[in-house]
């Protein structure tokens, strides 16, 4: 006889789905049933997600990721493989860790994202809710009415991810600080990931999570989930410039292979040796992005371990309409070429992908076609997402050092205006 559980969704769902390939994501823990001895090779699933004809279940055996399996849903129902067991790995000591959580006027995505992070399971942490250039007393008022000892406000004035990521850093109270964003559900056992990361070697200095996308309800969504590359990789691994991985031909400059800035943790020494986040970079700025891709890449090129802990996880909405997908695609790219712009005014950076360019050309000029390759998205999105989001993308690198040049005027103008 085949068990049977019932699964539900870790984000609540933003609607209806709006294509026939859209699929209702889900969880299943399948430790219980292997502490219970099932040898068979499926187990059935029901689920709240009768709109639906296909799901994706990321099968765990407690926190560890085994599989993402897709599979067709009848009524709600479906067969569920039982992957191959991964191995357990300890997370060592459990340290307090500062989360710090940056936003602005978002105060609806707030309130789901905090509700996520008070029920994560680990044994001391604080919550930072960074109020960016606020307008309106909207994240003030979620945050008084959590009362929650563990979870305080602090404001930064300046508009901009980078200056927001910054004020919480010197506001935070314990050694590790761990990044996410406003439109997340936190998986309760997502610190303890972070903590088996930096458990994994005496050198790690930043651990990158999993960010798997909680919801494919629309077309939009689905491009995204294809775009990128941190979404379902769930593989543990270790990254050092003194041993270049075989199967990474371009590290360290391909960060998308080490995660986002939606799920991350940093010692914080690290990343005040590092000269914190540039805040030239990121949402709000000019520059639109490439905090994140910034701080993964420096934590490798100063010579540091950055590790990759999939049973820490992050579930993110991406963005479900045109519009929203267009203004992203936009924000990536400028972020993207303001970042290798900043790269290239370094001598010592420089110096560093002139190497990796001239013992990998080959590499490096498939990987530049490949990037160029998003500019033409797959057939089966061409007739829902806008032909040209994928040429958007790759259009706005060009624009990233106008726009690097831009915030640096603006900041610069900014620190020698005369007090009012």
């Amino acid at each position: 006889m085949i068990p049977e559980v019932t699964l539900t969704s870790p984000m609540p769902s933003g609607g209806t789905p709006s294509w026939p390939g859209a699929a209702w994501i889900g969880v299943a823990d399948i430790s219980q049933l292997i502490q219970q001895g099932h040898t068979g090779q499926f187990i059935g699933v029901t689920t709240d997600a009768e709109a639906y004809t296909i799901a994706r279940i990321l099968i765990r055996d407690g926190l560890i990721p085994l599989e993402f399996a897709q599979v067709p849903l009848v009524d709600g129902c479906a067969l569920l493989p039982i992957p191959a067991i991964g191995e357990r790995r300890d997370a060592g000591a459990l340290p307090p860790m500062s989360v710090v959580l940056c936003t602005r006027e978002r105060p609806d995505d707030l309130r789901g994202a905090l509700a996520s992070l008070l029920l994560v399971d680990y044994p001391e942490f604080e919550i930072i809710v960074v109020d960016n250039a606020p307008i309106t007393d909207g994240t003030e008022q979620v945050v008084t009415a959590i009362d929650d000892p563990r979870v305080r406000r602090v404001v930064e004035p300046v508009a901009g991810l980078s200056m927001a990521r910054n004020a919480g850093i010197r506001a935070a109270r314990h050694e590790i600080i761990a990044f996410t964003d406003d439109d997340v559900v936190a998986d309760q056992g997502w610190l303890r990931g972070l903590a088996t990361g930096f458990a994994q070697a005496d050198d790690v200095a930043c651990v990158a999570g999993l960010v798997p996308s909680g919801e494919l309800r629309t077309m939009p969504q689905a491009y995204f989930d294809w775009r990128v590359s941190w979404a379902d990789n769930i593989e543990p691994r270790m990254y050092r410039l003194s041993d270049p991985p075989d199967d990474v031909p371009l590290f360290p400059f391909q960060i998308g292979r080490f995660g986002t800035g939606a799920n991350f943790a940093i010692r914080r020494k690290i990343i005040i040796d590092l000269g914190m986040f540039d805040e030239r970079l990121g949402a709000g700025t000019a520059t639109c992005g490439g905090e994140d891709l910034d701080v993964f890449f420096r934590v490798v090129a100063a010579g540091h371990c950055l590790a990759t802990e999939p049973t820490s996880i992050i579930w993110h909405r991406h963005r479900s309409d045109d519009e929203a997908l267009l203004k992203q695609a936009r924000g990536y790219g400028m972020g993207l070429g303001a970042w290798l712009t900043k790269v290239a005014l370094d001598s010592e950076h420089r110096r560093l992908a002139l190497s990796v360019l001239r013992h990998r050309g080959r590499a490096v000029a498939r990987a530049g076609k490949a990037y160029c390759a998003i500019a033409a998205p797959p057939p089966a999105f061409l007739r829902d997402v806008p032909r040209s989001v994928g040429r958007t993308e790759v259009l706005s690198v060009v624009r990233g050092p106008a726009a690097l040049w831009r915030e640096q005027r603006r900041q610069r103008a900014r620190q020698t205006r005369p007090p009012r």
